[in-house]
Parts: structure tokens; sequence; C-alpha cells
């Protein structure tokens, strides 16, 4: 089974946890370099192609970044324009900046990228409408929507697996990252991130197990490069915000190459091709909230 391995590409000053309130991201020194090239060494060391988020902001700032990701032979996907949350913002802006977005990564990279994560996995029942705005967009694939409970994000209730979501503006493919059904009712998160470092490495293994083998589905992962760069400077305010942000920085390294060890992966559309529509599996529940 071939997995899915995306890293949202942004800074230790990007993250909700850390962004709100800290002003001008230009008063931060930039430390993307240490966490990307790690990544990408890990990443080349195994054999795997990835699909990298890009923020349109790094896009900008640093798109030498940028286009080296994209020669190693990664997907360039969007990550919006700069971290803004997506039920924050209006049909209207979220469209703007998605462009802005684009724009910036094909100046960077030389590619327009089709698919698409919001920060912080903003899109929630609230703003399903952006699904909408992003098939018209031309994007063909999203990764925005936990079906978790959570006290940001997250549509509990929403299929797991990827599935293709009929908007008005068209089909979009939507790729959840990797939970495990639990009970009828409770369901887990074990795609990366945060819970792969917060957690031992078998709480993120058996899950990623249990979705292959029992339920014969390919799983969604993540990270940051920031969780690759352990001597940051600490920024985030609130004991829970400076828990979820730093707490095992130190061994996600291991903990990442263990993953490429043990798992296959590849990139979104590789895993997840467009595919015509007359074949396509629809979600009846995706497709009722979307059309509210």
């Amino acid at each position: 089974m071939v997995n899915i391995f995306t890293v949202d590409l942004e800074d230790y000053f990007h993250p909700t946890e850390v962004n709100r309130g800290i002003g001008d991201w230009s008063d931060f020194a930039p430390r993307l370099g240490i966490g990307t090239g790690a990544l990408l060494d890990l990443l080349a060391e195994h054999n795997v192609r990835a699909t990298f988020f890009v923020l349109g902001w790094v896009a900008k700032t640093q798109p030498l970044l940028v286009r080296k990701i994209a020669e190693a032979g990664h997907e360039i996907g969007c990550h919006s324009y700069k971290h803004q949350l997506v039920f924050n913002l209006t049909p209207r802006e979220f469209r703007e900046d998605t462009i802005r977005a684009s724009e910036s990564i094909e100046d960077a990279c030389g590619v327009v990228p089709k698919v698409y994560r919001a920060p912080s996995y903003s899109i929630v029942t609230s703003s399903l409408w952006a699904l909408d705005v992003l098939a018209d967009l031309g994007f063909t694939h999203d990764s925005s929507i936990c079906p978790i409970v959570h006290d940001r994000y997250g549509i509990p209730g929403f299929p797991r697996h990827a599935h293709t979501i009929e908007t008005k503006a068209g089909p979009i493919m939507e790729v959840p990252i990797a939970t495990v059904q639990l009970s009828p009712k409770q369901v887990a998160p074990v795609g990366g991130g945060a819970y792969l470092r917060l957690f031992p490495y078998r709480y993120t293994a058996t899950g990623i197990r249990e979705i292959n083998n029992v339920e014969g589905q390919p799983a969604c992962v993540y990270t940051h490069p920031w969780e690759l760069d352990p001597n940051q400077p600490r920024v985030a305010n609130g004991v829970i915000s400076r828990l979820r942000t730093y707490t095992g920085l130190g061994g996600m390294g291991r903990k990442l190459n263990r993953l490429l060890t043990d798992f296959d992966f590849s990139t979104m559309g590789d895993v997840h091709p467009v595919v015509p529509s007359s074949q396509r599996v629809h979600s009846r529940l995706a497709s009722s909230v979307v059309s509210v």
C-alpha cells in the first residue's frame, strides 16, 4: 500500500498557535531552510516524492527554496498566501488570497498548484463554500477537512477516506488526514504532525497499519519543516500553545526516518489521480453538506 506524505511549508512563526498577535513576520529571522533541508535529505534517502503545500508568502520571500523543492521532483501544492484561517475570511477574500498564493508559487518555481490545504485545516462546516472556490479556480484536490472533534477545526462524521465532492463549480477530490475509527462515534487522528511528535511512534504506526491492512486504504500523513528544527526560538504564548508546538521536537527526525522506513509513500496526485467522472465515488454526506 502506497501512502501519501505531505509537508506544510511553514516557518516557526507561521503556525496558528504561534501567529496570533506576533506582529510582522519580517521581524523574525527565517529558519525554514534548516528543517526543509533536513526533510529533503530524508526524503531523498528513502527515494520518496512528497506533496509540499507551499505558503505563498514563503514563495514570495524565498523563491529559491521553493524551486529547489520542485526541482527535487516533489509535488507542489498551495497552502494559502499568509496562513489566515478560512473560516475567518469571506468567499471573496479567500479567492483573492488563493489567487495571490498560486501566482507567487508559479513565479517561484514555474508550477501552477492544483492541490490545496487550508491553514490549520480550517475548512469546516461553516466554510465548506471554499471547496466551490477551489474547484472554480481549477484545483483538483483538497486536503483541508479533518473528520474529528477539535477545539479549532474538524467536521465530525465527515467521510474519512479520499472521495470526490461535486461542488457548484465542478468536482474536487477531498483527501482527509489519516484517522482511525475507534467506535461508531469516536475517531482518532493518526496522520502525523503534532500527533507523531506528542505520542509514541507506535501510535501512528498502528493507526496506519489499521488503515492499510484492515480498511484497505492509503493513509495521508503530514509534517512541517519547523518540526525538524529543535533549536528554533520559542515564540508561542500560553501553556497549551507551547505544549502543542514544541513538545517532541527533538525526536521528530528519528520518528520520520522510521516512518519512511516502515511504510511506502508518494505524492497526493500519484496516490489519488484524477479519474473520469464515470468512475468517481461520491460522498452523499459531503455533497449534501457542500450544497447547503
